[in-house]
C-alpha cells in the first residue's frame, strides 16, 4: 500500500462484502466486551479487548507512573479514532477519494468538580470538540455528503450525543471467599 486511496479500494470491497452479509441476515448484533484489571503496586489499569491490551495510567501528581493515557484522554482518542474510521468507511462506500484524514479532539476535565464553589461543574469530560482535516480532490458537495454520512453513522459520536441506559452491579467478595449474590 502506498496511498490512502489504494487502501480505500480494499476498504470498499470489505464494506460491500459486509453489507451483503447484513442484507443476507448472516451478520447482526455483534457482542462487545472489555475486561479491566488493576495491577498491584502500580495501580495501572490493563484493558483487554479480544486479543489486544491497552494500558491506562495516571500522571505522577495523581500517584501514577504516566505509563499510558488516563481514561478521559483515552475517551477523546476513541472518539477521534472512530471518526477517522467512519470517514474511511463512508469514503469507501461513496467513492470519495481521500489523500489524508486527521482528527483532533479536545475537551476539558475540571478536577475541582463537585467541590465547594464548583458543585455545578460536571465531573465528566466536557466542552468536547473535534476537527476533521481531509485532503481530497473531491468536490465540496461530495465531501459534504461524506460528512453527513459520518455524522449519521459514527458509533462513538452518536453514543456520546445520545443518552444511554447503563446498568451496573458490584460483586463484593471478602478475600478467599466465594462470590456473594447481589
Amino acid at each position: 500500500m502506498t496511498s490512502l486511496n489504494e487502501y480505500l479500494v480494499e476498504k470498499r470491497a470489505a464494506v460491500a462484502a459486509r453489507e451483503r452479509r447484513i442484507e443476507a441476515g448472516s451478520l447482526g448484533v455483534v457482542p462487545l466486551s472489555a475486561q479491566v484489571s488493576v495491577e498491584g503496586r502500580s495501580g495501572v489499569r490493563r484493558i483487554r479487548i479480544r486479543d489486544h491490551q491497552v494500558v491506562t495510567d495516571s500522571p505522577p501528581d495523581f500517584a501514577g507512573y504516566d505509563l499510558g493515557p488516563g481514561s478521559p484522554e483515552l475517551q477523546l482518542g476513541i472518539l477521534g479514532s472512530c471518526l477517522a474510521h467512519s470517514y474511511l468507511i463512508q469514503a469507501a462506500r461513496l467513492g470519495v477519494p481521500l489523500d489524508a484524514v486527521d482528527v483532533t479532539v479536545s475537551g476539558q476535565l475540571d478536577v475541582r468538580a463537585g467541590r465547594p464553589g464548583f458543585e455545578g461543574v460536571p465531573v465528566n469530560p466536557h466542552d468536547l470538540a473535534y476537527t476533521v482535516r481531509i485532503v481530497s480532490p473531491a468536490p465540496h458537495e461530495a465531501v459534504a455528503r461524506l460528512e453527513a454520512e459520518v455524522d449519521r453513522a459514527c458509533p462513538i459520536l452518536n453514543l456520546l450525543r445520545s443518552p444511554q441506559v447503563l446498568r451496573g452491579t458490584l460483586d463484593h467478595r471478602a478475600p478467599d471467599a466465594p462470590a456473594q449474590a447481589a
